[in-house]
């Protein structure tokens, strides 16, 4: 069930022309015999965890994983009983050495940081199976756009997570006053060289929210994904 304020934001944007050319697009594509990722059903999971005032971290990915049952709508997360991506693995590395006491799971199910008010936003939210990148410029961009926009103006400050050149320019106009913006290379095995490892971004975020007095995250996942 999508969070009460985002509903209020998807309603508002439903009325928008380009986000009905996007839906109509994604719709037609589906009934077709091309597969789109992730489900219908799981299109806006991002939004059934968190609301807008009770978000505490942002982290933005880019489009859904397009192998066939990775993606559920949370950024970086794969459903349960999927290996666990590339991405995600360099993120458990870095977590390793970042958070004391974490040990990454076998699972790549990130629910458990969803719940706890980490909003799991990729810019893009649709994808052909097989085909990365392949729902960009169809609207999406436009949609995350005022996510964004909506934290950045009636959330009381949390902390954005941005990976990546295609995240970094998606925060350009964050009021840092009032929020912590953290930018690095992505998570991915092209990148994660370039200075992800040793970022510390998820202790860094944690200092921030306690000092925010604000309960901070456990990054520990559970050992097995509760059904």
């Amino acid at each position: 069930m999508i969070k009460p304020q985002w509903q209020q934001l998807i309603n508002r944007e439903t009325k928008q022309s380009y986000f009905k050319n996007l839906i109509t697009e994604v719709e037609k594509q589906r009934a077709s015999e091309i597969s789109i990722y992730p489900a219908e059903k799981d299109v806006f999971n991002a939004f059934n965890h968190v609301d807008i005032a009770d978000v505490k971290i942002v982290i933005l990915g880019q489009d859904p994983y397009h192998g066939k049952d990775q993606a559920h709508g949370l950024a970086f997360s794969v459903q349960d009983g999927i290996k666990v991506p590339p991405s995600l693995v360099n993120m458990y590395k870095e977590l390793s050495t970042d958070i004391k006491g974490f040990k990454a799971p076998k699972h790549g199910c990130l629910t458990h940081w969803a719940e706890q008010g980490v909003l799991l936003l990729n810019t893009v939210l649709t994808v052909q199976q097989g085909n990365a990148h392949s729902h960009a410029k169809l609207g999406w961009e436009m949609f995350t756009e005022q996510v964004i926009n909506e934290l950045n103006e009636y959330n009381n400050g949390c902390v954005f997570i941005l990976w990546g050149a295609h995240a970094h320019k998606k925060g350009k106009n964050i009021n840092q006053e009032k929020h912590l913006v953290l930018a690095g290379p992505h998570p991915s095995p092209l990148s994660a060289y370039r200075g992800f490892y040793g970022c510390q971004h998820f202790s860094q975020a944690n200092t921030w929210l306690a000092k925010h007095e604000i309960n901070q995250i456990d990054w520990q996942l559970p050992a097995e994904v509760s059904v």
